[in-house]
């Protein structure tokens, strides 16, 4: 009996080993993915350290972070981030909601340099909002995440 326990048991321990491995690399790579707080330019990051990023946010802008894409009545929670392994880009699953509305976005992240992230977005433009999640973001260096 005890041999049949135990083939039972490495059985069941393969898939949770496999599993382990495989969160492995996906939270290492989680470390370098978008630290700080960014906003559609410098000049918003300054008016951010100035008055604040609320403030900033109130007046209708959006904010970047690791969490996702951020305004008033508008956000997308990042769900799933995979590093690419010859660009420093990310492929980003995202779902966004507003009032009334739920959808998901699939969004690439490319570092354009040490201050700058572009974002190119699959979810079309809305022309009555205004805006769509792409576009570029600079790092707000000093301004903490709400």
């Amino acid at each position: 009996m005890k041999q049949n326990d135990s083939i039972w048991s490495d059985i069941a321990l393969g898939p949770l080993v496999a599993a382990m491995l495989l969160a492995m690399p996906k939270a290492a790579l989680a470390d370098d993915f978008i630290k700080g707080v960014y906003l559609q330019s410098e000049e918003l990051c300054e008016q951010a350290r100035k008055d604040s990023l609320q403030t900033v946010i109130e007046a209708g802008n959006t904010m970047l972070s690791a969490r996702g894409i951020e305004s008033i009545e508008y956000n997308c929670e990042f769900v799933q981030m995979t590093r690419a392994t010859r660009s420093p880009t990310w492929l980003v699953q995202a779902v966004c909601q507003e009032p009334g509305y739920l959808s998901p976005d699939v969004l690439t992240i490319l570092e354009m340099n040490a201050t700058q992230l572009d974002l190119v977005s699959v979810k079309p433009a809305d022309p009555d909002s205004g805006g769509g999640n792409g576009g570029s973001y600079f790092l707000c260096e000093g301004v903490p995440l709400p």
